[in-house]
């Protein structure tokens, strides 16, 4: 497409000039009393012996490492935040295809790359409490971490500067902007911008390395899909900031805090 550009903006390089603290909110976890119906909070032997003895670790971004939706919150930021918040709904619950509610979000406000530049200076990321620990203490026993997301990278790579995690660890979809910086679509080869595109990225991480034991934590069916013969060996449902019943229910590993597995590294 004549004229198109990703957007040449790095967030990461940004950090150079002005602080790119992290906020990390009061809000706590949500907790598992009344949920008793849950059977896959106690870890059995099996699932923690592949947890403490995975040499990777992916995480989704949005509601697991960080405390919000990023797009959401990009499109509050541009005036669209109430009808996009509604399509992410549907599209983490797995009730539409992820690209279809991906390109009707968008389509909702069209960000430029100009608002997205200043979204980025005035709304630091919000990280979940214990992420950062947890994520050292992964990387103190040599565990490779990854950071896969249907967010975009412009959002993504703060956090992944924040964690430490390489750029190449990441796997994320990528807005793509014209020569006057105008809104023109997400690039549609990112594996992360459709229906199982996780589970493709997941397969891929796999494969390159050669991992031995890979885990997938996230809170939305994007995640869960991850789990399956090539891909994840194990899925951690993080729910402590949002609880979707189905993909709670179909989890190895029901969390609500990174507490729980920090302290299961042991």
């Amino acid at each position: 497409m004549e004229g198109l550009v990703h957007s040449r903006f790095n967030p990461v390089h940004a950090t150079r000039h002005r602080s790119f603290n992290s906020v990390v909110t009061s809000v706590q976890p949500l907790e598992a009393s009344g949920l008793g119906h849950f059977d896959n909070t106690l870890p059995s032997k099996d699932i923690l012996q592949l947890w403490r003895s995975a040499d990777a670790v992916c995480f989704d971004v949005d509601s697991t490492v960080c405390l919000d939706e990023g797009i959401d919150e990009l499109a509050e930021f541009c005036g669209a935040g109430k009808a996009v918040a509604e399509w992410t709904a549907r599209a983490m619950g797995g009730s539409v295809p992820f690209e279809e509610a991906l390109a009707a979000r968008l389509s909702l406000f069209k960000p430029s790359l100009l608002q997205v530049q200043e979204f980025l200076e005035t709304r630091p990321p919000k990280i979940s409490p214990g992420i950062n620990e947890l994520v050292k203490n992964l990387k103190a026993k040599n565990t490779n971490v990854y950071l896969i997301s249907g967010g975009f990278r412009h959002m993504i790579n703060p956090v992944a500067s924040i964690l430490g995690i390489p750029p190449e660890n990441i796997f994320a979809n990528q807005l793509l902007f014209g020569s006057s910086g105008e809104f023109v679509g997400f690039d549609v080869n990112e594996p992360t911008s459709r229906s199982g595109g996780k589970a493709t990225a997941v397969q891929e991480i796999r494969k390159v390395h050669g991992y031995k034991a890979l885990v997938m934590i996230g809170d939305g069916a994007t995640d869960l899909e991850a789990r399956k013969p090539g891909g994840a060996d194990l899925f951690i449902c993080y729910a402590g900031v949002q609880l979707r019943e189905a993909v709670a229910v179909g989890a190895d590993w029901l969390v609500f805090n990174f507490a729980d597995l920090i302290n299961s590294l042991e």
